[in-house]
């Protein structure tokens, strides 16, 4: 680029002969551009009674004309070597002058670019690690909450196992006050001699009450449902037996008379 720059101001001038002979050409061309121009001016007709139609013709007329020197081979101005060289120097230097152009706003573009790209490429490393950070967070918050919800389930559980137990027992207690009361162990009779006060004492210290023979039937159905039946031996008070028998509270063994369990209340 500086050499073509160099030659153009060391060729700034053309000689004499060459200028001489552009000046002669142009002089021509000129005459010959003027010629045209009256030619057209005396030979374009005036409007008739169809307008429409004539601009049409002209048209028609002009199109013919443009293929025609379309078909012509362009001639050079001048043979001068002088003269053309001149005019391609600043052909080129223009041509430069524009790549030069176009060269330093590709690179203005490509700098804004690479700028953009670093832009981009920060940001995504930062949503990158946002991401990492977040399901991170959401793992160890789903961690905290399985683990809160099996302390929860599991503590819920005992209290309400602990309910239970507690129910129990006030209803355990509530029946054998109930039992106590209404459904006492045999009593001797004030009354009577001696010797038979003293086996009535005897026989009820070998008897258990109603409670606990109530007790036996669920303990046994609970622990070993699939066995739940009671022997009977003879701390059973026989009325005591009668009495759930006849009320449908327990059920005699099929094969042995001596084996009761609790009726299945479902």
């Amino acid at each position: 680029m500086a050499e073509v720059r160099a030659d153009e101001h060391a060729a700034a001038e053309l000689s004499e002969a060459a200028q001489t002979e552009l000046l002669n050409l142009c002089e021509e061309q000129f005459a010959q551009l003027e010629k045209l121009q009256n030619d057209i001016l005396l030979s374009e007709p005036g409007f008739g009674e169809n307008p429409q139609e004539q601009s049409v013709n002209r048209l028609i007329a002009t199109e013919a004309e443009l293929k025609q020197w379309l078909t012509v081979e362009p001639k050079l101005l001048t043979a001068n070597s002088e003269v053309l060289l001149q005019a391609g120097k600043k052909e080129i230097l223009k041509l430069c002058s524009e790549l030069e152009m176009v060269v330093s706003c590709y690179e203005a573009k490509r700098a804004k670019l690479r700028e953009t790209k670093e832009i981009e490429q920060k940001w995504q490393e930062e949503k990158k690690q946002a991401l990492v950070a977040a399901s991170d967070h959401v793992k160890r918050l789903q961690m905290e909450k399985e683990k809160i919800s099996e302390q929860t389930i599991l503590q819920d559980t005992k209290v309400k196992i602990q309910k239970m137990k507690v129910y129990q027992e006030k209803l355990m207690e509530c029946l054998a006050d109930i039992l106590e009361n209404h459904v006492p162990l045999p009593q001797s009779d004030l009354g009577a001699n001696k010797k038979k006060k003293s086996a009535t004492q005897e026989m009820n210290e070998d008897l258990i009450s109603l409670n606990e023979i109530l007790e036996l039937l669920m303990n046994k159905a609970l622990e070993t449902p699939h066995d739940p039946y009671v022997t009977i031996d003879s701390t059973f008070w026989p009325p005591y037996i009668e009495m759930l028998l006849r009320y449908c509270i327990a059920v005699r063994h099929q094969e042995d008379n001596f084996k009761i369990r609790l009726e299945a209340f479902c």
